[in-house]
């Protein structure tokens, strides 16, 4: 990647992720910090992973607005640094039974089934940390559970 006689890389505008556009943005967090979070962040670099879900219930909670199309964010390595920028590209709320196939295989995660991203998904969403960011360690998901499907595209490569 050449850069550009400002600074900028010729691949984006932006000149890294100290850039004040990309500091700005809203974070992306992908899972909580980790081997999860590691390997969605390189199935986003690596351009497998143009899909993501939420629980609405945790926007909530957080009291954080749901995505909204051609929105920018700075996607969180483990370590807390920006090293990326994604734009969402579509938004649906969808109970957790209307999930198909197409989001769950744009996840970049291998999923070859539905029933495999949702045995995990569920997994995750019932995992202790999770449980713990929602503040309601009775927190349940089944076939009702709204869910935020969020695609979106790699804009920006910042490492």
């Amino acid at each position: 990647m050449s850069e550009q006689p400002d600074g900028r890389r010729a691949d984006h505008p932006y000149a890294g992720p100290d850039d004040p556009r990309v500091v700005a943005l809203p974070p992306e967090e992908f899972a909580f910090p980790g081997p999860l979070r590691d390997q969605l962040v390189a199935a986003v670099l690596g351009g497998a992973k143009t899909s993501t879900t939420g629980l609405v219930a945790g926007y909530e909670h957080e009291g954080e607005p749901l995505p909204r199309v051609g929105e920018l964010a700075a996607v969180l390595d483990s370590d807390g640094r920006r090293i990326a920028v994604i734009e969402t590209t579509d938004v649906r709320v969808v109970p957790l039974a209307e999930v198909d196939l197409q989001h769950a295989l744009d996840e970049g995660e291998g999923y070859r089934s539905v029933a495999e991203w949702r045995t995990t998904h569920e997994g995750f969403w019932r995992s202790p940390e999770m449980l713990a960011a929602l503040d309601d360690p009775d927190f349940t998901v089944d076939d009702a559970t709204p869910l935020v499907l969020q695609r979106f595209r790699l804009v920006a490569d910042l490492r």
